[in-house]
Formats: structure tokens, sequence, C-alpha cells
């Protein structure tokens, strides 16, 4: 194998779901400025993470629809008239 090919600062990291509060702790050497505490009394960088396998529509089987400002119905009207 190469030498250094590899990053060598890979350390404990949680990530979290923001959408839903699911946490887990891997190894990563993604680079953060936040820390939690995680369950086991350690200090861990924390990484924030706007959907994951918790929260996926494809994993979950449920559809999140959001609708702002009623862009569906006005979508709807528009062409249901056609």
């Amino acid at each position: 194998m190469k030498k250094d090919l590899h990053p060598s600062n890979y350390r404990f990291v949680v990530f979290k779901d923001m959408s839903n509060d699911y946490a887990f702790l891997t190894k990563s050497c993604v680079d953060t400025k936040e820390s939690i505490t995680w369950e086991d009394g350690n200090e861990y960088p924390l990484v924030k993470l706007e959907i994951s396998h918790t929260s996926h529509p494809f994993y979950t089987g449920k559809m999140k629809l959001v609708d702002t400002a009623g862009r569906i119905d006005k979508f709807r009207s528009r062409y249901n008239k056609k």
C-alpha cells in the first residue's frame, strides 16, 4: 500500500439527525467546530445532519409533504382547468 494515503485524524464523531434527534457514534475524519456529550459521558465532535436513514422517506415509507404558501393548491387549481 502507498504510504500516507489515508487520513491520520480518524476519531470518534457523533452524527445527529436534526429532524428527529437521532444520533449515532462512529469513526470519521470530518472537521467540525461543535461537540456533544455522549451517553458514555465522554465529549465527542458533533456533525449535524439534515436527513438520515431514520428520517429519509425511502427508508421510513412515509412521505413528508411541505406545502409553503399553498404552492400545491395553486398548482392544482391552475392545471385542473385544462
